[in-house]
């Protein structure tokens, strides 16, 4: 398994933007990572996702055209771009891997994911 740590969360205005962080050890071009969050009382949802190669992702209905997501294996760190964030966006955000076999693989099952970081909080004010 890979250990996974998040950073950049924090308090944004609505319409504002934030950049987080998943920073991992071990390999991460062996893994297929996703962003989750949860809100309080919501179960966790998967928000978007991306192959190991980078060349797919996934993306939720309620952050397409807001969200990006992007990987840096050499870095072995995966990024979650967030604009026009909206109060609705408020949740603690996790990331998350699944060890794949295939380049374009995008897993989109959140039993599917086996390693999980600690999560970071992102609140967006009305």
């Amino acid at each position: 398994q890979v250990q996974l740590v998040e950073s950049g969360g924090g308090l944004v205005q609505a319409g504002g933007s934030l950049r987080l962080s998943c920073a991992a050890s071990g390999t991460l071009s062996n893994y297929a990572m996703g962003w989750f969050r949860q809100a309080p009382g919501k179960e966790r949802e998967l928000v978007t996702a991306i192959s190991r190669s980078g060349g797919s992702t996934f993306y939720a209905d309620s952050v397409k055209g807001r969200i990006t997501i992007s990987r840096d294996n050499a870095k072995n760190t995966v990024y979650l771009q967030m604009n026009s964030l909206r109060p609705e966006d408020t949740a603690v955000y996790y990331c998350a891997a699944d060890r794949v076999y295939t380049d374009s693989y995008v897993p989109i099952r959140r039993v599917q994911y086996e390693s999980w970081g600690q999560g970071t909080q992102v609140t967006v004010s009305s």
